[in-house]
């Protein structure tokens, strides 16, 4: 839901998932490096038995707890900061510094991966104008609060955003725009926006033209879903369906 957005389980599970469409040709990247030893005859002392090993770990996983852990963090560091809109400078900081960690994890083609369909709740963005346009302006946040943001990605190849609003604090409205799903590569996609749809109480118009978004899916499992827009916004979805 970036810019034009008015748009663990973790990596053994997305491995599992991703796996069950091989016949999709989907490309899955290793990052596990583990080596444990021993030896073959192990040494008698009188009185005890003395087992020696060594063991070499050089997985980042060993060191951060994970994917898993890595999901939880980023989550509790967007929770309840109005999709990034509260966070301090150093604080969106450290959100991309555990996105940068959780890339590490993403499989190789995510754009092939079933996991990125499904409905998802945009509960952030390092830009706050990016998802929801100029609803989510410094200004525009003075009339329009946001109930909702979502996107919901269908196979084969069709997007579609929405944001839920409460205009003056008494009158619902929502914003919806459909697209078109274009892969450019293993990790970028295109969407092409239709006009975007405008409800407010009994109102339902479209207004506007077309637009378009670029995205890198930067990781993807069964719970959330990491994304950078072209002009390096960071998105942050959680699976809500």
């Amino acid at each position: 839901m970036a810019a034009a957005s008015t748009s663990v389980a973790i990596l053994p599970s997305a491995r599992r998932s991703c796996d069950a469409g091989k016949s999709r040709s989907f490309v899955f990247s290793s990052r596990s490096s583990k080596s444990v030893s021993f030896p073959s005859q192990p040494r008698r002392r009188t009185g005890n038995l003395r087992i020696a090993c060594s063991v070499s770990l050089t997985d980042r996983e060993v060191r951060t707890g994970g994917p898993d852990d890595l999901v939880d963090s980023i989550l509790s560091k967007v929770s309840e900061t109005d999709r990034g809109v509260s966070l301090k400078k150093e604080e969106h900081a450290a959100v991309g510094e555990v996105a940068g960690e959780l890339q590490k994890y993403c499989v190789s083609e995510p754009v092939k991966c079933p996991l990125i369909f499904g409905e998802w709740d945009v509960v952030y963005c390092s830009n706050p104008t990016s998802p929801g346009g100029g609803y989510r302006s410094s200004v525009g946040r003075l009339f329009f609060k946001t109930k909702e943001m979502v996107q919901a990605v269908e196979a084969p190849d069709t997007v579609r955003n929405k944001v839920k609003f409460s205009l003056f604090g008494f009158l619902d409205g929502e914003v919806s725009l459909k697209g078109k799903l274009i892969a450019l590569d293993g990790s970028w996609i295109q969407v092409i926006f239709e006009p975007p749809q405008l409800k407010v109480g009994s109102l339902n118009f479209q207004y506007g033209g077309e637009s378009e978004v670029k995205l890198q899916i930067t990781y993807v499992d069964e719970k959330i879903r990491l994304g950078k827009g072209s002009r390096g916004a960071l998105f942050v979805f959680q699976r809500i369906g």
